[in-house]
């Protein structure tokens, strides 16, 4: 087969994609509707941590490699790999639009014989019913003229023990002949799993995520309940876990962020309600674990009004911006909600993040705020700080020193075995 692909969308997803054909000797061309990053990548730059500067510059090096905004180049490759947002409307509802126009400028630029896989998370029946409508506006016909498969991306940012070769991939095929094409492709750089359909690719997916949500749900309700009595919740899931069969450890936390958990269950939700059917179990999750911010804010005054202070002009530091450790990576990520509810309260709100020197924009807003330097703040010059990530780099006796209140949400301060009176947990 032609060693000649093209990715569409160079995030978290896109670019890994790309790192694994092009160490397996394709020759890659990378699209971007954005030209900071295609420029960045053409210069041998990096956006995201856990890829680095030498490697990129390798690709550029060996002339095997283009970013572009040029979707016409989209005419030069053999295979499509769309890796685009599919985030959620301001009403909880699936937001297909990034999906909806890469298809309509593929369409415009598609020719016999391309393969076309969609890698985005989104409901069953999205590629069947949306894009292939689409792609078929250029007069080609899919599983006759060209090939459409779905097959969801599995990224875990920063995880050093799953790369995206060492973790299976799940394929659907519009068609069987469309199926084998892309089990080609991809077992070229990864082990495939074959599956039956398109849809069944992209319900694979929503479980996946599913699974996790609801179980995440369970222990952010237990979290609430134990509080109330007086039982640590992480000691309970420590003792839990010495059982060898039947259970498995998920934690509690501020709230869900990252590009699939908070999003996902939501797109099967929506889709259930076409077939008559209401996911009670799955949108009980949500609001369980939608609520935590509210939460963290509560728990943040009850501690505040134990030691007689408001939160009205209060000085508030919120440690962590990224959606999880290590990572530089906010997207959805709870932080940004607990920061906006801390505002509307009135409180004067500052943040530190090794990862983010200054809060980017996003989706749903911007907060013009630096990360500020532990090393140059007094001593209990906060009135309280908000632990929401658990970053290795950050120096939480640094954070213990410089608050009159340490409110942690993940459980951090007690796991480095630090012990303060001023420690509150949520």
């Amino acid at each position: 087969m032609s060693k000649n692909v093209g990715v569409i969308g160079l995030g978290y997803v896109g670019l890994p994609l790309l790192r694994e054909f092009l160490e397996k000797g394709f020759r890659a061309i990378g699209f971007d509707i954005d030209p900071a990053k295609v420029d960045s990548l053409n210069r041998g730059k990096s956006y995201i941590r856990h890829i680095p500067d030498k490697l990129i510059q390798s690709w550029v090096d060996n002339d095997r490699f283009l970013a572009t905004t040029d979707f016409t180049k989209l005419k030069d490759v053999d295979a499509i790999l769309i890796c685009v947002p599919t985030p959620l409307d301001h009403h909880e509802q699936p937001d297909l639009s990034f999906v909806v126009g890469t298809c309509e400028t593929i369409a415009k630029n598609l020719r016999k014989d391309h393969l076309v896989v969609l890698e985005s998370t989104t409901y069953p029946g999205t590629t069947d019913e949306v894009m292939k409508p689409i792609l078929e506006q250029s007069g080609l016909k899919a599983g006759v003229d060209f090939c459409l498969a779905f097959s969801p991306e599995r990224e875990d940012p920063g995880n050093p023990s799953f790369s995206t070769a060492k973790i299976p991939k799940v394929v659907g095929g519009y068609t069987p002949g469309c199926l084998q094409r892309a089990i080609e492709l991809y077992q070229e750089i990864v082990e495939v799993v074959p599956v039956s359909s398109t849809a069944v690719a992209e319900a694979s997916k929503i479980l996946e995520n599913t699974y996790r949500a609801v179980n995440i749900a369970l222990v952010n309700e237990l979290k609430m309940l134990f509080d109330r009595m007086g039982i640590d919740v992480w000691e309970v899931i420590r003792a839990a876990s010495t059982k060898p069969f039947g259970f498995q450890a998920f934690y509690p936390g501020p709230g869900l962020g990252g590009h699939c958990i908070p999003i996902d269950p939501f797109y099967l939700t929506w889709k259930a309600k076409e077939y008559g059917f209401h996911t009670r179990f799955i949108e009980l999750a949500g609001d369980i674990n939608t609520q935590q911010p509210y939460y963290v804010i509560e728990r943040l005054i009850r501690a505040m009004n134990y030691s007689r202070l408001s939160i009205v002009d209060a000085k508030i530091l919120v440690v962590g911006l990224s959606y999880k450790p290590n990572v530089d990576d906010m997207r959805e990520s709870p932080s940004l909600k607990i920061m906006e509810l801390l505002l509307k309260e009135q409180a004067k709100v500052d943040y530190h993040d090794p990862y983010f020197p200054s809060v980017p924009p996003t989706r749903k807003g911007e907060f013009k705020m630096d990360s500020i330097n532990l090393a140059k703040i007094e001593d209990n010059y906060y009135d309280a700080a908000v632990i929401v990530t658990d970053h290795a780099n950050i120096d939480f006796t640094q954070v213990l020193q410089k608050a009159k209140i340490v409110l942690d949400t993940r459980n951090v301060i007690k796991r480095l075995g630090l012990q303060s009176e001023k420690l509150w947990t949520a």
